[in-house]
């Protein structure tokens, strides 16, 4: 099955897309890591991205989807597999079907904004190990320390309040389009966020017709 997943920041799309790749036995594709990787495997589109990103320039959008579309034809994908990070806006949504990329549903995790505040503002890290915990959905056994290695944990200023509001507006502008992007074309799932993960992925395999 060939997948997107849309929602908001702190919509829980990474969570997601880590747990059905698993029962899925797919990959994920993050646009993250396939440009890390395709820069230091020196493919011809990576090499493009790194003369853009030396510069210190936006890496365009007909490089990215290069870089998908070389990542999606490598043999883990023929079974299907999950985009996560892309497409952001319409115009890559456009590219990547002129790219011959088609998907068999693409699945809108909707959640309201303040529990997107919520959430995101919980968010602690610990500065030395990188372990990740929730003030409220995954706390540190004490407060501001890491169970791991008994680090400070912080917040991180893409987490604050004011940080995930410019996210928002950001994301209503450039990827909410999507949503009726992907609709129009028959091709949209869209799934309600619960209390828990494990509620979420249980809704987002049943708007799938997927039992597992």
């Amino acid at each position: 099955m060939k997948l997107i997943l849309l929602g908001a920041p702190g919509a829980g799309k990474g969570t997601q897309a880590e747990i059905l790749c698993k029962k899925l036995g797919i990959p994920t594709i993050s646009t993250g890591n396939i440009l890390r990787a395709a820069i230091k495997d020196a493919t011809p589109t990576g090499m493009q991205a790194k003369s853009y990103i030396d510069a210190g320039k936006l890496v365009p959008d007909e490089v990215i989807i290069g870089i998908v579309h070389e990542r999606l034809a490598q043999d883990d994908c023929k079974g299907g597999y999950i985009l996560d990070g892309v497409p952001r806006t319409i115009a890559q949504a456009e590219a990547l079907e002129k790219a011959g990329i088609r998907f068999d549903a693409v699945v809108s995790i909707e959640i309201g904004e303040e529990e997107i505040l919520r959430r995101m503002s919980g968010r602690r890290v610990c500065e030395a190990c990188g372990s990740s915990y929730n003030v409220e959905a995954i706390p540190p056994r004490v407060e501001g320390i890491c169970d791991n290695c008994g680090g400070k944990l912080i917040q991180r200023k893409d987490d604050t309040p004011e940080t995930v509001r410019e996210r928002l507006k950001v994301y209503h502008t450039e990827t909410e389009p999507l949503v009726d992007f992907y609709a129009a074309r028959g091709l949209l799932r869209p799934v309600g966020s619960a209390d828990t993960k494990e509620g979420t992925t249980q809704a987002i395999l049943a708007a799938l017709g997927i039992e597992k």
